[in-house]
């Protein structure tokens, strides 16, 4: 089969993006609300990666932070996260979970035969490949969920899947559709696929600088990629975000009214535009908005990389990273079939 470069570009973003999912928030407009995930150039083709934590105060002496997170990220990232929940009185976290499961252990994947949400466990795959492909930690190896003042505050595995069948939504279903609209866009020249080069992308995959240059290219598309996100949320928004936000917002209503002062909601950026609404309505106004580097994209001088001794536990990472360019290559395989299927019913 003959590939197009800028269908296959849009492929790898696609999976990209999934490992992160969900990170992005839609919005209408650049300047309206809070940005909760930015990219930053240092202008020596490099940059930052930042996630915003924004407190909201109300006239009960309420505090609520609203703290973004990616969910593949640098070590110290996750250290300095662990540091700052000790804070709360109440940190609610995200994480479709089954309802008789507790809190996560640290590298724990979760109990074999146990209910899993839909499209979850395709995330869940992306998001571990993604972490050593791209030199990051994953969020459930590095935040511990163990802590008296962590709050479950989302829908359980069997929620999320029956309100997802209900709706006749899916995680993949979204991601393809958001594909289809973005190419045919790209036709047209109105894609912010276009912006990216597929040389440039190959030219990164075998770069002795790889993990850095690839999250140079996926950290910088993160200054445009709130239309083609947009396109995951339908005019009632989805369970992967709307149905979510409801349930957490009404486990922070529980604790408000249980007395907490000081409370912390810990979710994927792309949640967080609507939560921060949402807080708007229940009275709340924004007090201070601070931003966390998730990723470190400076420039590693190359001398001192290649004279530096291996990083210990990396032994098999070359071999690993192939089999895993191997597999993301079969991936974009499988959906360029799809939507060659799909382009063909039309």
């Amino acid at each position: 089969m003959k590939h197009d470069p800028r269908r296959a570009t849009s492929i790898v973003l696609a999976l990209l993006l999934a490992a992160n999912l969900p990170v992005f928030a839609a919005e209408a407009k650049k300047d309206e609300g809070t940005k909760f995930l930015r990219f930053v150039e240092d202008g020596r083709d490099g940059g930052r990666l930042e996630t915003a934590d924004v407190s909201y105060k109300n006239d009960k002496g309420v505090t609520v932070h609203l703290i973004g997170a990616v969910h593949i990220a640098d070590t110290g990232y996750f250290e300095a996260l662990n540091k700052s929940f000790e804070q709360y009185d109440a940190l609610l976290y995200e994480m479709v979970k089954p309802a008789d499961m507790g809190a996560p252990q640290r590298r724990a994947a979760g109990d074999d035969g146990a209910i899993e949400a839909n499209g979850i466990g395709l995330v869940h795959i992306l998001q571990k490949g993604m972490k050593m492909f791209l030199d990051l930690d994953y969020q459930l190896d590095g935040i511990d969920y163990t802590k008296k003042n962590f709050v479950h505050a989302d829908l359980t595995a069997e929620e999320f899947n029956r309100m997802q069948d209900e709706r006749g939504e899916s995680i993949f279903g979204l991601m393809l559709q958001q594909m289809m609209k973005e190419l045919m866009k790209g036709d047209a020249g109105q894609g912010a696929v276009q912006d990216i080069d597929p040389m440039a992308l190959l030219g990164a995959l075998s770069s002795e600088d790889s993990a850095r240059q690839l999250k140079l290219i996926l950290a910088r598309q993160f200054e445009h990629m709130d239309e083609m996100v947009a396109g995951l949320e339908g005019p009632n928004g989805s369970v992967l975000v709307t149905e979510r936000n409801k349930a957490a917002l009404k486990v922070l209503k529980d604790q408000i009214a249980a007395g907490k002062k000081n409370l912390g909601i810990f979710y994927g950026a792309a949640h967080l535009k609507d939560m921060e609404k949402r807080l708007e309505d229940m009275g709340f106004k924004r007090d201070k908005v601070e931003y966390r580097v998730a990723w470190d994209l400076t420039p590693r001088n190359a001398a001192a990389a290649r004279n530096a001794p291996a990083a210990p536990g990396r032994g098999g990472q070359i071999d690993d990273r192939d089999e895993t360019i191997k597999k993301l290559l079969d991936k974009i395989d499988q959906l360029e079939k799809r939507l060659d299927e799909v382009e063909k019913k039309k």
